[in-house]
């Protein structure tokens, strides 16, 4: 994980894991400071030491490098930034992480149930804005985990590594690591705890919200037709018998969420 727990450096506690962590975050400063590759082996040396001066004498324009790094200090802070989970992090990374709303990159065995249903939907003069299809498993990994870390329910110095993905959740203070988290959960504008296993990563759920006037005439997936009543919103159990015709389940707790499962 990237956390730093103890000291690291000149007289520092020297944790294994946490010198293997700080190596790492050295090494990708090691082309722009102008020094060697350290070997990440979680042992400190005098290479080390040297590299991490350098850091605080070039980028933190300190006037006497110690060569200490502590968590959550200033020279941790140096070493993370760009890589802290905030607002700044996801309106760089999140391109690489992107969230489909086309209905054509559902599964093959769950799409044309959602397009049917939808159509159906459609066609009984329904308005249906769809908000998610497929999702990128890295892209749940940081919505469950920004919102889990913001709510309190994890700490941010226990959140897995997902490979391919070099946020850094800890900011070597909770309150700051939870303060990241939050702004992320509102960049993503989640209302409610996000699946870590969504149904979205394999294509199998489609998030949408459906809105008519009235009472909706709609076809079924045997062609009878059910009459819709108020209201128009996630709660009409009528409306959940219309998408289960269809195989397309309402997950009750997530308002737009639907799936092949109703998970």
């Amino acid at each position: 994980m990237t956390t730093l727990l103890k000291s690291v450096g000149n007289q520092g506690t020297n944790l294994p894991d946490d010198v293997r962590t700080v190596q790492g975050l050295l090494n990708a400063q090691a082309a722009a400071l102008k020094f060697t590759l350290l070997p990440v082996n979680g042992q400190v040396d005098e290479a080390m030491l040297a590299a991490i001066r350098l850091v605080q004498a070039r980028l933190m324009q300190m006037p006497t490098p110690d060569g200490l790094i502590s968590p959550g200090g200033g020279t941790w802070r140096t070493l993370i930034a760009g890589r802290a989970s905030g607002a700044a992090w996801w309106q760089a990374n999140q391109a690489r992480f992107p969230n489909s709303t086309a209905l054509a990159d559902l599964d093959p065995a769950f799409g044309p149930k959602a397009i049917a249903f939808i159509q159906a939907l459609r066609n009984a003069g329904a308005t249906v804005a769809i908000s998610a299809t497929r999702r990128s498993k890295v892209r749940a990994y940081l919505m469950h985990h920004s919102w889990d870390i913001a709510h309190g329910l994890e700490r941010a110095a226990e959140v897995p590594d997902e490979p391919g993905c070099d946020i850094v959740w800890d900011h070597g203070d909770e309150a700051r690591s939870r303060q990241g988290a939050q702004e992320m959960v509102d960049r993503f504008g989640i209302a409610f705890r996000p699946s870590l296993a969504s149904r979205h990563i394999p294509g199998l759920a489609v998030d949408m919200t459906i809105t008519w006037k009235g009472t909706l005439q709609v076809r079924n997936a045997s062609g009878q037709t059910v009459a819709v009543p108020q209201p128009a919103d996630h709660s009409n159990p009528v409306l959940h018998g219309v998408g289960a015709s269809y195989g397309v389940i309402k997950l009750l707790t997530d308002p737009p969420h639907w799936s092949d499962n109703g998970h």
